[in-house]
């Protein structure tokens, strides 16, 4: 989602500038850092998902290896 408002910002800056309305341009930044925002955003939750699978496959590796002994 976040990637779409950021190219709907980046557009409305750009058709801003070129109509040298300032109202549009500062809409479209505004838009454009919530889009970014937004990716980050996603891209941290899957980031931190990665790391829980991860942490989840170690502690079950540990469990086996203690069962083993």
């Amino acid at each position: 989602m976040g990637i779409i408002e950021e190219a709907k910002g980046k557009a409305k800056e750009v058709v801003g500038d070129i109509t040298d309305n300032d109202a549009l341009q500062e809409e479209g930044r505004a838009q454009k850092e919530k889009g970014e925002a937004e990716r980050e955003a996603t891209e941290a939750r899957a980031k931190a998902k990665a790391h829980e699978a991860e942490a989840k496959e170690k502690e079950l590796e540990q469990k086996a290896a203690e069962k083993a002994k």
